[in-house]
């Protein structure tokens, strides 16, 4: 990360001009980062996360994993569904979770790595 601040005007600009290149062009590109990651801010959903990344999980399972309620538990799955994290496929009766790519997973353990640095 450049530290050092120019003492050239030009200097400045040139390296602002470079930073602002940087940044998503579109406000809703940015809002749209911004509502990915408050998806990470609940702990359960980050729980049901992490679980969905060991194995593909019926809401049964998640339900008795993280002991809490079939209800509450879909609710948390609808919102990771919404916003693409997660998916699903039914068999039969049951509706199994699972992540929807490695990028989620990827997530998940680049923040774990960060707290244990």
């Amino acid at each position: 990360m450049d530290t050092v601040h120019p003492s050239d005007p030009a200097d400045r600009t040139s390296k602002l001009d470079r930073i602002k290149e940087l940044l998503p062009a579109e406000e809703g590109v940015a809002n749209e980062l911004a509502d990915f990651f408050k998806l990470f801010g609940d702990s359960t959903r980050i729980k049901i996360l992490f679980a969905l990344g060991a194995s593909e999980l019926c809401v049964g399972d998640i339900a008795d994993l993280l002991s809490m309620n079939h209800s509450a538990i879909s609710h948390q799955l609808r919102l990771l569904s919404r916003a693409r994290l997660i998916k699903s496929r039914k068999i039969g009766k049951h509706v199994y979770y699972s992540l929807s790519d490695k990028h989620i997973k990827n997530v998940l353990a680049q923040g774990f790595e960060h707290l244990q640095e």
